[in-house]
């Protein structure tokens, strides 16, 4: 006599739910990501370095063998620049960030609008959409001013 029992096994590869568990992750550790952190983290520790060696060829001069004691002076002024500097490096690249973020914005909207204004010249009707627009008292809220100038130059 033979019978037959039903495991209760998954009917997906493993490795399939592995790789789209992963991407997954990486999805939400893309979401997560500020570029404004990683840019303070890179300059403050620029910037900190840089006061760090400054301070190691005072401390050259000035230690003549108390070396414990020029090292300790060394931490020191390490951890107070990074006390110091960390806030004003963390707003510097926030508006860094800001600037570079506007700054594509309106890169998009310039191509957006190019792109329309192409396609208004190749075709009548989106051309007459852009003219009435223009001829409504929200003709200016309604189109970016590249394309409402370009519009009325165009007028006949």
């Amino acid at each position: 006599m033979t019978s037959y029992t039903h495991a209760g096994y998954s009917t997906r590869h493993p490795d399939a739910e592995q790789a789209e568990a992963a991407l997954q992750t990486a999805r939400e550790l893309h979401r997560g990501f500020d570029g404004g952190k990683g840019m303070a983290a890179v300059l403050l520790a620029a910037i900190v370095s840089a006061v760090l060696v400054v301070a190691d060829q005072l401390l050259d001069t000035w230690a003549d063998g108390h070396l414990m004691a020029a090292w300790v002076a060394l931490w020191a002024v390490g951890f107070v620049a990074i006390a110091v500097l960390a806030g004003t490096v963390r707003r510097f690249s926030g508006k860094v960030v800001a600037a570079l973020d506007g700054w594509a914005a309106r890169m998009a909207q310039s191509r957006a609008d190019e792109r329309l204004w192409s396609i208004a010249l190749k075709d009548a009707r989106v051309m007459a959409d852009l003219q009435s627009a223009l001829a409504r008292d929200d003709a200016d809220a309604a189109l970016s001013p590249a394309v409402a100038q370009r519009a009325r130059a165009h007028q006949p």
